[in-house]
This record gives structure tokens, C-alpha cells and sequence, in this order.
């Protein structure tokens, strides 16, 4: 029997232009594709594993022609709008009480904090949840093992009574084979307030 539910943020709750907002940035940097150590700054920031400072001083140095107000705004153009009906969704869900609800989010203090700035009801948004676990201050990111037991055994949670819901195909199929259900949400085709109208199924 499903008594909890694990959300991902973005492209669940907040909507992601990903592939836009990156191809954008190859363009605005001027390179024509990301390098390996683009890829493990990115990761450790995911991680917590460097601070903002260092983080945006090191796309500083190595794109000079862009300051760091510029090099911010790069890296949050992935962010786009929060439709409000998902919050009241979530609130009626809360109300009923029926479930255990978690936030497990890839992110990142820029992010975040662009998120608090734009989004007027993220405390909100927050509130409603009984455990709300980002990944830089977690330390741990998905489709990573140690994520998903970490909020396993932090809670006591049997996998088969987990529905996890995420746009990520690495990440599903991670909680697949630990057992836990799951709905591979489509952005911009499916919403998360149907939940359990399209997947009533998993519970």
C-alpha cells in the first residue's frame, strides 16, 4: 500500500526549459559543447561540494568576456514559471493527510535562491511538505543509490510503498530497481496535479 510520495521539483512543480536554456548557453559562453570540467564543477556544485563563490569565480576566469551577473543569469535560464494550480493541488493534498510527502530535488544554491526571489509562495510551497531534501544540502544527487536510501532509511520507508515522481529517465529507472514505483512524468505534456487520475494505478 503506497503511503508516501516522493517529488521531484523541477519540470513536476517548477516548469524547465532544459534544452533551450542549454543550448542558449553553449552560445552565449561561445563553445560547442560542455567539458569534463565543466561537467564535475556543475556536479559538485549539485553536491554542495563548493561554495557559490568558487563556483561562479570559475565561470569567471575561464569566460572572461562575462561577468558574474551575466554568468548568474546564464545559469538560471533554465528557470521558467511555477503554475499556481500545482501549489493548490499539493495544499489539498496535504490537507487530506493520507500521505507521507517529500521533495528529493537536484539543485543548487543559485537556483534556489532565484526561486525564493521570483516565486512568491515557495515558502508556501515548502510547507507543505514533511521532508523537503535538496541536493546541495543533502551533499547527495540523484540517479545516484545513496540518495534514495538515504530518505529510505531516514524515514523507514519500504520501497513498494513509495510512488516517486520525476522527468529523468536515469533517476526513474534507479528507484525501478530499488523497487520503488514510480511515474515518468512528461513536461509540458503531463501534469502532476493528475496524478491520481493518470496513475491511479500506483496506489
Amino acid at each position: 500500500m503506497t503511503n508516501t510520495i516522493i517529488f521531484d521539483f523541477g519540470n513536476v512543480f517548477i516548469n524547465l526549459d532544459i534544452e533551450n536554456g542549454f543550448q542558449e548557453s553553449l552560445k552565449t559562453l561561445g563553445i560547442s559543447s560542455i567539458s569534463e570540467d565543466i561537467i564535475n564543477i556543475n556536479e559538485d556544485y549539485e553536491v554542495g561540494a563548493i561554495s557559490t563563490e568558487d563556483f561562479v569565480a570559475f565561470y569567471a576566469e575561464k569566460f572572461p568576456h562575462l561577468n558574474k551577473k551575466q554568468l548568474i543569469n546564464l545559469w538560471n535560464i533554465i528557470l521558467k514559471d511555477f503554475p499556481e494550480h500545482r501549489l493548490e493541488f499539493l495544499k489539498r493534498l496535504k490537507a487530506q493527510n493520507r500521505y507521507q510527502l517529500i521533495l528529493l530535488s537536484n539543485t543548487n544554491e543559485l537556483h534556489i535562491d532565484w526561486v525564493k526571489a521570483q516565486i512568491p509562495f515557495y515558502e508556501a510551497f515548502k510547507e507543505c511538505f514533511d521532508a523537503f531534501y535538496l541536493s546541495h544540502e543533502i551533499n547527495l544527487r540523484k540517479p545516484n543509490t545513496d540518495i534514495f536510501n538515504f530518505v529510505l532509511n531516514t524515514h523507514q520507508l519500504k520501497p513498494e510503498n513509495c510512488v516517486f515522481i520525476d522527468d529523468n529517465a536515469e533517476n526513474i529507472e534507479t528507484a525501478n530497481n530499488m523497487g520503488i514505483k514510480t511515474w515518468h512524468i512528461t513536461p509540458y505534456k503531463e501534469d502532476v496535479v493528475n496524478l491520481f487520475t493518470t496513475q491511479k494505478h500506483l496506489f
